[in-house]
C-alpha cells in the first residue's frame, strides 16, 4: 500500500509568510481559497508509480498570501477583504473582486426592497410614512463642516467683510427658496436609488441645505434653472417632469451593478485610487483650514474651502466627514460613483456636442484628484455646461470663482 508525498506547494507558501513575519496554516490556505482569494496550486504532474503528484503555487499566490495574512483575520468578512487586496494592487482573482464590488452595491438598501414588484411611488409613500414615524433623517452639514464655516465667518466679520459676500445674491435667481429639510434629504436619497432620477428642484433643496448660511447659492440657482436657461440642453438630458435621468430610467444601483460587473480592472483601479486621494485631500483641507482658525488669520486653504464650498469639492469634504472609519464597502461605493460620473460625462459629450468641459477645472468646483482623474477621459477635464465664467472677490480681495 503506497502513500502519497505532501505537495511542496502549501509548504512554500507557508515558509514565504513565516519569513515576512507571518504565520500561516494549511487550514488558513484551504480557507482562503474556497473564498476564491487565493487561487488553487497548479499541478505539475503524477511521480509516478502510486507516489503521488507535484503542484506548486501560482506565482500570484506568494503575494497574495502575505496580503492575505495582514488582511484576513478572524472575523473580517471576504468582500471586505478582497477589496482591501485589490486596493494594494495584489492580484486577486477577478470574479473574486467583482463580486466584492457587487456586493457593496447590495449593501444600499430602500425599504420595501424585499417587494421588488412594489409600485415606486407606493413604496416612496411607505418610506415617508416610515420617516415620519421613525424620525428618520440624513446628516447634511457635518459639525466639523458647520465649526470651521463659523470659524470663517467671525473671522472675516471681524475684518470688516460681509461673509457670504452680498454680490452672490445678484447670481441666485431663486434666492428665497425654501431649502430641504434633513427628512426631505433621506427621501429625496430614496427616490433617487429607486427611479434612478432626482428632480432640478430637490438637487437645488439639498445644495442650498448643505450650505445652510449662505444669503445665496449661484450653483443651486444654475441647477434649477438649467431648462429656462439652456432649454436645448435641458431637453437631452431631462424627463418630461423635470427629472434628472441618471442614465437610463431604472433603479440606480443596477447602474452601479453594471459597472461592478463590467469595468476594466484597470479603471477600478485608478477610481479606487482617486477616491483614497480624495478623502486624504478632504481630512487634509479641514486640517490645514482648522489651524488657520487657530492662529486668527485665514490663508490659503480658507480660500480653497470657500472656493469649494457651494460645489462638489465641498460635497466631497462633507461625505468623507460623515464616514469617520470608512470600511472598504463604502470606499467601493465611492469608486463606483466615480466611474459613473466619467461615464455620464462621455454620455453627455456624445449627446450635447460643445459642452464647455473646461469648466471644471476651475478651483473649487471638484476636489483635486476628481480633476485629474477626469483628465484622463477622452473628453478631457469636464465641467457643467452653463454660462460663462466669472469671478466675485472673497474676503480680502481673494477671488473666488463662479461659473
Amino acid at each position: 500500500m503506497s502513500t502519497d508525498t505532501p505537495s511542496p506547494a502549501d509548504p512554500l507558501l507557508i515558509d514565504h509568510a513565516f519569513r515576512h513575519g507571518f504565520t500561516v496554516t494549511a487550514k488558513m490556505l484551504e480557507v482562503w481559497r474556497s473564498r476564491r482569494l487565493l487561487p488553487g496550486n497548479i499541478s505539475g504532474g503524477g511521480l509516478g508509480r502510486g507516489k503521488g503528484s507535484t503542484s506548486r503555487p501560482a506565482p500570484e499566490s506568494f503575494a497574495l498570501v502575505l496580503g492575505l495574512a495582514r488582511h484576513g483575520g478572524r472575523g473580517k468578512r471576504p468582500h471586505d477583504v478582497a477589496l482591501l487586496l485589490f486596493g494594494e494592487g495584489l492580484p486577486v482573482p477577478e470574479q473574486t473582486v467583482r463580486a466584492a464590488f457587487s456586493a457593496a452595491v447590495d449593501s444600499l438598501t430602500v425599504r420595501g426592497d424585499d417587494e421588488p414588484d412594489a409600485d415606486p411611488e407606493d413604496r416612496l409613500d411607505a418610506f415617508a410614512d416610515h420617516i415620519a414615524e421613525t424620525g428618520s433623517t440624513v446628516t447634511l452639514v457635518p459639525a466639523r463642516a458647520r465649526r470651521i464655516d463659523e470659524g470663517i465667518a467671525r473671522l472675516v466679520r471681524a475684518a470688516g467683510h460681509t461673509w457670504p459676500p452680498a454680490e452672490l445674491a445678484a447670481l441666485d435667481a431663486n434666492p428665497s427658496t425654501t431649502t430641504t429639510t434633513p427628512k426631505d434629504a433621506a427621501l429625496a436619497a430614496a427616490a433617487a436609488a429607486i427611479n434612478g432620477t432626482m428632480s432640478l428642484e430637490d438637487i437645488g433643496g439639498l445644495l442650498r441645505a448643505m450650505n445652510p448660511t449662505a444669503t445665496a447659492n449661484p450653483i443651486a440657482s444654475l441647477v434649477e434653472t438649467t431648462r429656462k436657461e439652456v432649454p436645448a440642453f435641458a431637453d437631452v438630458i431631462l424627463t418630461d417632469d423635470n427629472q434628472l435621468a441618471l442614465g437610463p430610467v431604472r433603479d440606480a444601483r443596477d447602474h452601479l451593478r453594471d459597472l461592478a460587473a463590467t469595468a476594466p480592472l484597470q479603471d477600478l483601479a485608478q477610481a479606487w485610487k482617486t477616491a483614497e486621494d480624495v478623502r486624504r485631500w478632504a481630512l487634509d483641507l479641514c486640517g490645514r483650514v482648522e489651524e488657520e482658525l487657530a492662529a486668527g488669520q485665514l490663508g490659503e486653504a480658507a480660500v480653497e474651502w470657500m472656493n469649494g464650498r457651494y460645489a462638489m469639492a465641498g460635497l466631497a469634504v462633507f461625505s468623507t466627514l460623515k464616514e469617520r472609519d470608512r470600511p472598504p464597502t463604502q470606499h467601493a461605493l465611492d469608486t463606483l460613483v466615480l466611474l459613473y460620473q466619467l461615464g455620464e460625462y462621455r454620455r453627455l459629450d456624445r449627446l450635447v456636442p460643445g459642452c464647455q468641459w473646461h469648466l471644471l477645472a476651475t478651483e473649487g468646483l471638484m476636489p483635486p484628484p476628481t480633476a485629474s482623474f477626469s483628465r484622463t477621459s477622452s473628453i478631457g477635464t469636464p465641467g457643467y455646461p452653463t454660462r460663462r465664467q466669472q469671478h466675485w472677490p472673497g474676503p480680502h480681495g481673494t477671488p473666488c470663482i463662479r461659473s
